[in-house]
Protein backbone atom coordinates (compact mmCIF):
# COMPACT_ATOMS: atom_id res chain seq x y z
CA UNK A 1 0.00 0.00 0.00
CA UNK A 2 1.31 3.44 -0.85
CA UNK A 3 0.25 6.50 1.08
CA UNK A 4 -0.54 9.58 -1.02
CA UNK A 5 -1.25 13.23 -0.22
CA UNK A 6 1.39 13.53 2.53
CA UNK A 7 3.14 16.86 3.30
CA UNK A 8 6.46 17.48 1.53
CA UNK A 9 7.94 18.07 5.00
CA UNK A 10 7.56 14.37 5.81
CA UNK A 11 9.42 11.30 4.62
CA UNK A 12 7.17 8.23 4.31
CA UNK A 13 8.88 4.86 4.58
CA UNK A 14 7.21 1.49 4.35
CA UNK A 15 8.62 -1.19 6.58
CA UNK A 16 9.29 -4.49 4.81
CA UNK A 17 8.47 -6.41 7.98
CA UNK A 18 5.15 -4.59 8.52
CA UNK A 19 3.66 -3.77 5.11
CA UNK A 20 0.65 -2.06 6.66
CA UNK A 21 2.75 0.20 8.94
CA UNK A 22 3.64 3.71 7.82
CA UNK A 23 6.55 5.58 9.42
CA UNK A 24 6.32 9.36 9.24
CA UNK A 25 9.40 11.51 9.99
CA UNK A 26 8.92 15.27 10.12
CA UNK A 27 11.98 17.32 9.18
CA UNK A 28 11.74 20.39 11.38
CA UNK A 29 14.02 23.31 10.50
CA UNK A 30 16.71 23.91 13.12
CA UNK A 31 15.80 26.59 15.63
CA UNK A 32 17.62 29.87 15.12
CA UNK A 33 18.38 32.04 18.10
CA UNK A 34 16.79 35.41 17.59
CA UNK A 35 18.83 38.52 18.47
CA UNK A 36 17.57 40.24 21.61
CA UNK A 37 20.17 42.70 22.88
CA UNK A 38 20.91 45.92 21.01
CA UNK A 39 24.40 44.64 20.18
CA UNK A 40 22.98 41.39 18.73
CA UNK A 41 20.36 43.22 16.66
CA UNK A 42 22.96 45.64 15.27
CA UNK A 43 25.37 42.85 14.42
CA UNK A 44 22.65 40.82 12.71
CA UNK A 45 21.81 43.72 10.38
CA UNK A 46 25.37 44.89 9.67
CA UNK A 47 27.54 43.81 6.76
CA UNK A 48 30.45 41.44 7.42
CA UNK A 49 33.16 44.13 7.68
CA UNK A 50 31.09 46.29 10.00
CA UNK A 51 30.09 43.29 12.14
CA UNK A 52 33.78 42.48 12.63
CA UNK A 53 34.51 45.97 13.96
CA UNK A 54 31.40 45.85 16.16
CA UNK A 55 32.74 42.59 17.61
CA UNK A 56 35.98 44.42 18.43
CA UNK A 57 34.01 47.19 20.15
CA UNK A 58 31.81 44.74 22.03
CA UNK A 59 34.92 42.89 23.21
CA UNK A 60 36.06 45.92 25.20
CA UNK A 61 35.38 45.82 28.94
CA UNK A 62 32.64 48.19 30.14
CA UNK A 63 32.13 51.34 27.99
CA UNK A 64 28.35 50.81 27.91
CA UNK A 65 27.48 54.42 27.03
CA UNK A 66 30.01 54.55 24.19
CA UNK A 67 28.69 51.28 22.73
CA UNK A 68 25.07 52.41 23.02
CA UNK A 69 25.84 55.72 21.29
CA UNK A 70 27.58 54.17 18.28
CA UNK A 71 24.75 51.64 17.93
CA UNK A 72 22.27 54.53 17.91
CA UNK A 73 24.27 56.24 15.16
CA UNK A 74 24.26 53.00 13.18
CA UNK A 75 20.49 52.63 13.61
CA UNK A 76 19.99 56.24 12.50
CA UNK A 77 22.01 55.67 9.32
CA UNK A 78 20.08 52.47 8.53
CA UNK A 79 16.73 54.19 9.01
CA UNK A 80 17.86 57.14 6.90
CA UNK A 81 18.45 54.67 4.08
CA UNK A 82 14.93 53.31 4.55
CA UNK A 83 13.45 56.83 4.70
CA UNK A 84 15.23 57.68 1.46
CA UNK A 85 13.52 54.73 -0.24
CA UNK A 86 10.14 56.21 0.72
CA UNK A 87 11.04 59.78 -0.20
CA UNK A 88 10.97 60.96 3.40
CA UNK A 89 12.94 63.92 4.68
CA UNK A 90 16.35 63.20 6.20
CA UNK A 91 17.83 65.86 8.45
CA UNK A 92 21.56 66.49 8.24
CA UNK A 93 23.39 64.91 11.16
CA UNK A 94 26.59 66.16 12.79
CA UNK A 95 28.84 63.60 14.49
CA UNK A 96 31.46 65.71 16.27
CA UNK A 97 31.80 64.39 19.81
CA UNK A 98 32.84 65.21 23.36
CA UNK A 99 34.46 62.40 25.36
CA UNK A 100 34.45 63.09 29.10
CA UNK A 101 36.15 60.99 31.75
CA UNK A 102 39.24 60.25 33.80
CA UNK A 103 42.47 58.87 32.27
CA UNK A 104 42.56 55.22 31.28
CA UNK A 105 38.82 54.87 30.71
CA UNK A 106 39.13 53.94 27.02
CA UNK A 107 38.56 57.31 25.30
CA UNK A 108 41.43 57.02 22.81
CA UNK A 109 40.75 53.34 22.12
CA UNK A 110 37.07 54.02 21.42
CA UNK A 111 37.93 57.00 19.19
CA UNK A 112 40.10 54.77 16.98
CA UNK A 113 37.35 52.16 16.74
CA UNK A 114 34.75 54.81 15.95
CA UNK A 115 36.91 55.85 13.01
CA UNK A 116 36.77 52.31 11.60
CA UNK A 117 33.03 52.02 12.26
CA UNK A 118 32.16 55.38 10.71
CA UNK A 119 34.23 54.45 7.65
CA UNK A 120 32.31 51.18 7.23
CA UNK A 121 29.06 53.12 7.63
CA UNK A 122 30.08 55.46 4.82
CA UNK A 123 30.19 58.53 7.06
CA UNK A 124 33.98 58.83 6.75
CA UNK A 125 36.01 58.04 3.65
CA UNK A 126 39.19 56.86 5.41
CA UNK A 127 38.54 56.30 9.10
CA UNK A 128 42.08 57.11 10.28
CA UNK A 129 42.74 59.11 13.44
CA UNK A 130 45.00 62.12 13.99
CA UNK A 131 45.70 62.48 17.71
CA UNK A 132 46.82 65.95 18.85
CA UNK A 133 47.20 68.07 21.96
CA UNK A 134 47.75 71.75 22.68
CA UNK A 135 51.40 71.83 21.55
CA UNK A 136 50.42 70.47 18.13
CA UNK A 137 47.84 73.22 17.56
CA UNK A 138 49.22 76.34 19.19
CA UNK A 139 51.95 78.31 17.40
CA UNK A 140 54.52 80.83 18.58
CA UNK A 141 53.35 83.96 16.76
CA UNK A 142 50.22 85.54 15.28
CA UNK A 143 48.93 83.51 12.35
CA UNK A 144 51.10 80.48 13.13
CA UNK A 145 48.40 78.81 15.23
CA UNK A 146 45.71 79.13 12.57
CA UNK A 147 48.03 77.60 9.97
CA UNK A 148 48.99 74.68 12.25
CA UNK A 149 45.34 74.04 13.05
CA UNK A 150 44.28 74.13 9.39
CA UNK A 151 47.11 71.74 8.47
CA UNK A 152 46.03 69.23 11.11
CA UNK A 153 42.38 69.47 10.04
CA UNK A 154 43.52 68.81 6.47
CA UNK A 155 45.39 65.68 7.60
CA UNK A 156 42.27 64.52 9.44
CA UNK A 157 39.94 64.85 6.44
CA UNK A 158 38.13 61.58 5.90
CA UNK A 159 38.90 60.51 9.46
CA UNK A 160 38.94 61.66 13.06
CA UNK A 161 40.75 64.58 14.67
CA UNK A 162 41.15 63.61 18.32
CA UNK A 163 42.11 66.49 20.63
CA UNK A 164 43.12 65.27 24.08
CA UNK A 165 42.80 67.67 27.03
CA UNK A 166 41.14 70.16 24.68
CA UNK A 167 40.44 72.57 27.53
CA UNK A 168 44.17 73.34 27.71
CA UNK A 169 43.64 75.50 24.61
CA UNK A 170 41.76 78.01 26.78
CA UNK A 171 44.09 78.13 29.78
CA UNK A 172 46.29 80.98 28.60
CA UNK A 173 43.65 83.70 28.70
CA UNK A 174 42.60 86.20 26.04
CA UNK A 175 46.11 86.93 24.76
CA UNK A 176 47.09 83.28 24.45
CA UNK A 177 47.27 81.75 20.97
CA UNK A 178 45.10 78.86 22.18
CA UNK A 179 42.03 81.03 21.54
CA UNK A 180 43.13 81.36 17.93
CA UNK A 181 43.19 77.58 17.66
CA UNK A 182 39.67 77.36 19.08
CA UNK A 183 38.34 79.97 16.63
CA UNK A 184 40.03 78.26 13.68
CA UNK A 185 38.71 74.86 14.72
CA UNK A 186 35.20 76.21 15.17
CA UNK A 187 35.25 77.63 11.64
CA UNK A 188 36.52 74.33 10.22
CA UNK A 189 33.68 72.46 11.92
CA UNK A 190 31.20 74.84 10.30
CA UNK A 191 32.76 74.83 6.83
CA UNK A 192 33.64 71.15 6.46
CA UNK A 193 30.67 69.46 8.15
CA UNK A 194 31.20 65.69 8.27
CA UNK A 195 34.23 65.65 5.97
CA UNK A 196 35.97 64.78 9.22
CA UNK A 197 34.81 64.06 12.77
CA UNK A 198 36.35 66.03 15.61
CA UNK A 199 36.44 64.43 19.05
CA UNK A 200 37.54 66.58 21.98
CA UNK A 201 38.38 64.75 25.19
CA UNK A 202 39.29 65.38 28.81
CA UNK A 203 38.09 65.48 32.40
CA UNK A 204 34.35 65.98 32.97
CA UNK A 205 34.27 69.39 34.70
CA UNK A 206 37.05 70.89 32.59
CA UNK A 207 35.32 69.89 29.36
CA UNK A 208 32.03 71.41 30.52
CA UNK A 209 33.78 74.70 31.31
CA UNK A 210 35.64 74.63 28.00
CA UNK A 211 32.46 74.30 25.95
CA UNK A 212 31.00 77.34 27.69
CA UNK A 213 33.88 79.59 26.54
CA UNK A 214 32.79 79.79 22.91
CA UNK A 215 29.06 80.24 22.15
CA UNK A 216 29.41 78.28 18.93
CA UNK A 217 31.08 75.23 20.45
CA UNK A 218 28.20 73.34 22.15
CA UNK A 219 26.03 73.21 19.02
CA UNK A 220 28.94 71.89 16.97
CA UNK A 221 29.53 68.97 19.36
CA UNK A 222 26.08 67.37 19.71
CA UNK A 223 27.30 63.92 20.78
CA UNK A 224 28.49 63.68 24.39
CA UNK A 225 29.78 60.43 25.89
CA UNK A 226 30.79 60.00 29.53
CA UNK A 227 33.44 57.38 30.23
CA UNK A 228 32.91 56.23 33.80
CA UNK A 229 35.63 54.77 35.99
CA UNK A 230 35.96 51.00 35.89
CA UNK A 231 35.03 49.01 38.98
CA UNK A 232 37.47 46.55 40.57
CA UNK A 233 36.11 43.47 38.79
CA UNK A 234 36.34 45.21 35.41
CA UNK A 235 39.91 46.30 36.13
CA UNK A 236 40.88 42.74 37.08
CA UNK A 237 39.35 41.50 33.84
CA UNK A 238 41.39 44.09 31.97
CA UNK A 239 44.51 42.95 33.86
CA UNK A 240 43.95 39.34 32.81
CA UNK A 241 43.45 40.39 29.17
CA UNK A 242 46.59 42.54 29.21
CA UNK A 243 48.63 39.71 30.70
CA UNK A 244 47.23 37.18 28.23
CA UNK A 245 48.05 39.44 25.28
CA UNK A 246 51.66 39.46 26.48
CA UNK A 247 51.56 35.67 27.01
CA UNK A 248 51.59 35.86 30.79
CA UNK A 249 49.19 34.55 33.41
CA UNK A 250 48.38 35.87 36.87
CA UNK A 251 48.38 33.38 39.74
CA UNK A 252 45.39 33.39 42.08
CA UNK A 253 47.51 35.01 44.79
CA UNK A 254 48.68 37.69 42.37
CA UNK A 255 45.09 38.47 41.38
CA UNK A 256 44.08 38.86 45.02
CA UNK A 257 47.02 41.12 45.72
CA UNK A 258 46.16 43.26 42.70
CA UNK A 259 42.53 43.35 43.84
CA UNK A 260 43.53 44.70 47.26
CA UNK A 261 45.75 47.29 45.63
CA UNK A 262 42.93 48.44 43.34
CA UNK A 263 40.45 48.68 46.20
CA UNK A 264 42.94 50.79 48.18
CA UNK A 265 43.61 53.06 45.19
CA UNK A 266 39.93 53.57 44.41
CA UNK A 267 39.15 54.46 48.01
CA UNK A 268 42.20 56.65 48.64
CA UNK A 269 40.77 60.08 49.63
CA UNK A 270 44.02 61.79 48.67
CA UNK A 271 44.20 60.35 45.14
CA UNK A 272 42.72 62.51 42.40
CA UNK A 273 41.68 61.29 38.96
CA UNK A 274 42.44 57.59 39.30
CA UNK A 275 44.09 56.39 36.08
CA UNK A 276 41.98 53.23 35.68
CA UNK A 277 43.36 50.95 32.93
CA UNK A 278 46.65 52.87 32.92
CA UNK A 279 47.11 51.97 36.58
CA UNK A 280 46.54 48.32 35.68
CA UNK A 281 48.87 48.45 32.69
CA UNK A 282 51.62 50.04 34.76
CA UNK A 283 51.14 47.38 37.46
CA UNK A 284 51.36 44.55 34.91
CA UNK A 285 54.44 45.98 33.21
CA UNK A 286 56.17 46.51 36.56
CA UNK A 287 55.33 42.92 37.59
CA UNK A 288 56.81 41.59 34.34
CA UNK A 289 60.08 43.39 35.06
CA UNK A 290 60.19 42.08 38.63
CA UNK A 291 59.41 38.58 37.40
CA UNK A 292 62.25 38.81 34.87
CA UNK A 293 64.71 39.57 37.68
CA UNK A 294 63.28 36.66 39.68
CA UNK A 295 63.81 34.35 36.67
CA UNK A 296 67.52 35.20 36.59
CA UNK A 297 67.90 33.14 39.77
CA UNK A 298 66.51 30.04 38.04
CA UNK A 299 69.02 28.13 35.91
CA UNK A 300 66.54 26.57 33.52
CA UNK A 301 63.09 28.14 33.94
CA UNK A 302 60.15 26.12 32.67
CA UNK A 303 57.46 27.49 30.43
CA UNK A 304 55.17 27.77 33.46
CA UNK A 305 57.87 29.71 35.31
CA UNK A 306 58.21 32.12 32.40
CA UNK A 307 54.51 32.84 31.91
CA UNK A 308 53.36 33.04 35.55
CA UNK A 309 53.22 36.33 37.41
CA UNK A 310 53.20 35.59 41.12
CA UNK A 311 52.24 37.39 44.31
CA UNK A 312 55.80 38.59 44.91
CA UNK A 313 56.06 40.09 41.41
CA UNK A 314 53.50 42.74 42.30
CA UNK A 315 55.86 44.64 44.57
CA UNK A 316 54.69 47.74 46.37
Amino acid sequence: MKQTGMSSAADVNESSSSPNRIQVVFNRPPSVKQPHTLAEIVRATANANLATVFDELEGLIGLHEAKKTIYEIYALMKMNQEREKHGLKMEKQVFHMVFKGNPGTGKTTVARLFGKILREMGILSKGHMIEVERADLVGEFIGHTAQKTRDLVKKALGGILFIDEAYSLARGGEKDFGKEAIDCLTKSLEDLGNEFVCIIAGYNDEMDSFLELNPGMPSRFPVHITFTDYDVDELLEIANIMAKNKEYELSKEAIEKLRRRLVAALHDPFRENFSNARFVRNSIEKAIRVQAVRMLRITEPTREDLVTLKYEDFAL
